[in-house]
């Protein structure tokens, strides 16, 4: 489960006065997945940077306040694309290839940032990360495991065995893509602010790139991850391109990204199977989780074929 935004007016104050209120979703959470105060770091130490993120105006973790930690931010002003483009916005292909090179030179900008100059140093254990998601991920699907699925537990395989050396440490945001950023209303290609850092950490950049891969479908292509298909849309640059500007922007070597991306599809299909699981066991009651099943096997197949033959 996602941490909970709100907007909170000042009583008797104007729009304008608004300001944006986190805090963990209401029931048992794992207090680890919901650090109030690590996201509010996070965010904190990225305010003098390129990265274009909200400014913090208070951490609270007194929990007698609202039963549970949360901090406030300013609120931005900006476009939230998740289905659709409205119209007017991004009408011809210019700027809708401005909007995929906006997001692709923010998530450089991102891994370019030094964490201990922004002094986020111990954020994380970068050392040895990509193994250990390979792990993590591999004990989620078999802790939620509901029926035999051998393309999985073969893809799972074929990643312990080829993890690719990382380059560079650097911020992880861990769920980048189009809907967890606000676009400028008058500028399609300029990000207003990056949100929802509840899974950052210190790691390898390239998890990030692989996995904005599984969320970017191109023209011709249906939805295998249930994502929104807004970069199919002419105009927006390929995968392809996606990937050359990045590599151009951050100066990594990306002869290994079929395996980020092969892991990115990994991660995914092991989230949605956990979802069907405890869809099937009554856990996920008032939640539509029809057709999730149906998503398993076609990004275990894109997964594999990253592997196999560098399809990203």
């Amino acid at each position: 489960m996602s941490n909970l935004t709100y907007v909170v007016t000042p009583e008797g104050g104007a729009a304008e006065d608004a300001v944006i209120l986190r805090r963990p979703p209401t029931g048992a959470v794992l207090a680890t997945a919901h650090d109030m105060a690590r996201e509010h770091r996070v965010i904190s130490a990225l305010v003098p940077t390129p990265v274009p993120v909200p400014r913090t105006l208070h951490l609270c973790t007194d929990t007698s306040v609202l039963g549970a930690p949360f901090y406030v931010m300013e609120r931005v002003v900006g476009l939230h694309v998740i289905d659709r483009i409205p119209d007017g916005y991004a009408d011809e292909p210019a700027r809708r290839r401005a909007i995929g090179e906006g997001l692709v030179d923010v998530l450089a900008d991102l891994h370019s940032v030094d964490p201990v100059a922004v002094g986020l140093g111990d954020f994380g254990r970068p050392e040895g990360f990509m193994a250990r998601q390979v792990r993590r991920w591999t004990q989620q699907w078999e802790a939620t495991r509901d029926r035999e699925r051998p393309g999985l537990d073969a893809l799972a395989a074929r990643l312990a065995e080829t993890v690719p050396t990382t380059q560079r440490h650097g911020i992880v945001h861990g769920d980048f893509r189009l809907d967890n950023c606000l676009l400028d209303p008058e500028v399609p290609g300029r990000v207003r602010a990056v949100l929802d850092w509840e899974m950052s950490t210190l790691g390898d950049p390239l998890a990030d790139l692989g996995m904005l891969h599984v969320y970017w479908p191109q023209a011709g292509e249906r939805s295998v991850a249930g994502q929104s298909t807004v970069t199919a849309l002419e105009g927006f640059p390929t995968r392809a391109e996606v990937a050359a500007r990045y590599g151009e922007r951050s100066g990594l070597d990306l002869s290994d990204l079929s395996w980020y991306v092969g892991f990115a599809y990994f991660k995914f299909a092991a989230i949605v199977a956990g979802i069907v699981a405890r869809s099937a066991a009554g856990a996920m009651a008032g939640k539509d989780t029809a057709g999730y099943a149906d998503r398993i096997d076609p990004c275990v197949e894109r997964g594999r074929a990253a592997l196999d033959d560098g399809a990203i």
